[in-house]
């Protein structure tokens, strides 16, 4: 299981919201930078960068941050938050993108998406499902920053994308995001339990490293955490240990 520590970015700040809410920001003093380069020499492979500017002002987004950083981190980054087409895509993966992480998009539009499997491969793609469970305990992704649902639940929807060929999958339990609660491991080992093909990523609630370990037997391939590590409730070292 790899760690990969999280930066979101808004108007050029480290930040982080609650429940994806903009009205609740929390601010981060270190910049992107110098927050990306702590996590690579503490041993951290991987970086998950959101771009909150993107996904709530489109076209008219300032992404300068975004592509700054991505010029200037030392590992690996998987990047998000507005991606609205192929051109969006190359762009990132151009400016030095390992991965580019698809969101709503892979929920309203999935044979576009699939098709970008193919066209950029399986390996540079991640499709990230923001989940919120109805009444009766079905997980259903949320788009259009959580104001809506998609037509179809999370596994009618995963058949599909597994079907075209999706590789890594980014899950989040939107009532775990931010909150410090702990993750959904019951959510992750019945996605791995279904599709042992897919490289999870658990993402919302680790606060600890007990977190981290329970994580493990879950079967997911990653864990993605922002806020418990800015609020330096453990260290990218100390988690790092823990995983071994």
């Amino acid at each position: 299981m790899k760690l990969i520590p999280a930066i979101d970015l808004l108007d050029g700040r480290c930040v982080r919201l609650l429940h994806g809410d903009f009205n609740k920001v929390t601010h981060y003093p270190p910049t992107a930078v110098e927050l990306a380069g702590e996590y690579a020499d503490a041993g951290a492979q991987w970086l998950h960068v959101v771009d909150l500017a993107a996904s709530r002002d489109g076209t008219d987004a300032d992404t300068s941050a975004l592509f700054n950083l991505l010029g200037n981190t030392k590992q690996s980054v998987q990047t998000g938050g507005g991606v609205r087409g192929a051109d969006d895509v190359s762009r990132r993966l151009d400016a030095g993108a390992a991965r580019v992480v698809v969101g709503s998009l892979s929920v309203t539009d999935t044979k576009g998406f699939t098709g970008w499997l193919e066209k950029f491969g399986n390996d540079k793609l991640v499709a990230a499902l923001d989940i919120r469970f109805d009444e009766k305990g079905i997980p259903w992704p949320r788009i259009h920053g959580w104001t809506s649902r998609g037509d179809r639940d999370m596994w009618q929807l995963l058949d599909e994308l597994v079907a075209g060929g999706l590789r890594h999958l980014l899950c989040t339990d939107i009532s775990r995001d931010g909150a410090l609660s702990g993750p959904n491991l019951n959510l992750y080992t019945d996605i791995t339990g279904r599709y042992p093909g897919l490289q999870l990523q658990a993402s919302g609630g680790v606060s600890s490293l007990t977190d981290i370990q329970q994580l493990g037997p879950t079967g997911a391939a990653g864990v993605i955490t922002g806020k418990a590590l800015l609020e330096k409730r453990f260290s990218v070292a100390e988690a790092l240990e823990v995983m071994k």
